[in-house]
């Protein structure tokens, strides 16, 4: 029995026989034979009956095209054909319609049997522990858990993260601005970024304030590694006993459900997990985000991914970050430094900026106006 493969030769090299013939004769000089192009669209009237012409068969051959292109030609000898050459030509437009509609039906088919192989794969690899691995199967878990797809197609998450063995000291405290300098671990490639970035609140702090409506450690499955994590092991993993002392849990940490009364502004601001792992922000070091890899960078984990995640701040909450950048020039707007701590002046920014570990206080903002020319 002759292989797929041998088959699949040998049909292209029927087709392109015929067709080739087929245009050879409708260009020739002179009046075309509608008989011959009788006989030559029969041939593939039996060539496309015999055999399944598959997507790659009729991108090699182009016999769509050719085919179009003949059916016009059909059509216009007819038009100046005596009678009994116009039935000719009339069999061979019929003929060549039905085999292109045929062709049609075929890719259509296969293209819908193509789509659901892919889909089928795709949701099997989804159920494998680990990062995803194609796109396909990344989206897949992202629906089958439900989450917000920001971004589709999804941004594959990055390769997993490499922890360095060593923790490094914490960050020293500047007693005036409250402002953290931070030190790198082996690697030094964050040593320039570790001159701008200077968080002002502390993890502890950031929760203790009332952050991220109570929910951020609550239960979540993540489509970044496929594992489902419950609030007491990731707690555990990540923060300090010390820094939780006192605080309702339930309310500030592990509620599912989100409460803005919580917050230290009174109001909701963030993202949602589907939004944040959709994007490709997501790593399997910290499958809850940015502010578990900064209670982890805070306590001296280093790691190849601090380099996008400083990133990520000096963005939103750097000297020249947007977030910081709108609610400084809405506070000079405002009124200027007497306004620095009025919560009316967007609440929103202040809570977005809380998340990120920073507060506009007096040297913030200060520092702010020199740089822009508003002082």
């Amino acid at each position: 029995m002759p292989s797929p493969q041998s088959t699949s030769v040998n049909i292209v090299a029927d087709v392109k026989a015929v067709g080739e013939a087929l245009t050879k004769e409708i260009l020739k000089e002179g009046e075309p034979s509608p008989s011959r192009c009788v006989e030559l669209v029969d041939s593939l009237m039996a060539i496309s009956t015999k055999s399944k012409i598959t997507i790659s068969v009729l991108e090699e051959t182009m016999l769509g095209k050719t085919l179009g292109k003949t059916i016009k030609s059909f059509k216009r000898h007819r038009r100046n054909a005596d009678p009994e050459d116009a039935d000719e030509w009339l069999k061979c437009i019929t003929d060549a319609e039905k085999i292109l509609l045929s062709l049609k039906e075929q890719v259509s088919a296969e293209h819908n049997e193509n789509k659901a192989k892919k889909a089928a794969a795709a949701k099997k690899e989804s159920l494998d522990p680990g990062l995803p691995r194609t796109v396909g199967a990344y989206l897949s878990r992202l629906q089958t858990q439900k989450k917000e797809i920001y971004k589709n197609p999804p941004v594959l998450p990055r390769n997993s993260v490499k922890i360095e063995d060593e923790y490094v000291a914490l960050p020293k405290r500047n007693n005036e601005t409250g402002e953290l300098t931070f030190v790198c671990g082996e690697d030094d490639a964050i040593k320039a970024q570790l001159k701008d970035f200077r968080p002002n609140r502390t993890p502890e702090e950031i929760l203790r304030a009332g952050s991220f409506g109570g929910t951020y450690f609550r239960p979540i499955v993540s489509a970044v590694t496929n594992v489902r994590y419950r609030p007491a092991d990731v707690i555990g993993d990540t923060l300090q006993p010390e820094w939780i002392n006192g605080l309702n849990k339930a309310n500030m940490l592990t509620s599912s459900t989100y409460r803005p009364a919580v917050n230290k502004y009174k109001v909701k601001c963030g993202g949602s997990l589907g939004m944040w792992e959709s994007s490709g922000w997501i790593t399997d070091s910290d499958p809850y985000g940015w502010f578990q890899w900064y209670c982890r960078f805070y306590q001296g984990r280093r790691c190849d991914d601090d380099s996008r995640q400083i990133s990520r701040w000096l963005k939103s909450a750097g000297p020249k970050g947007r977030f910081r950048s709108q609610l400084c020039n809405k506070i000079f707007a405002a009124g200027g430094m007497k306004h620095v701590m009025d919560t009316n002046v967007s609440p929103v920014i202040r809570q977005t900026l809380l998340h990120w570990g920073l507060e506009i206080t007096e040297d913030v903002l200060r520092k702010h106006g020199k740089r822009v020319g508003k002082l």
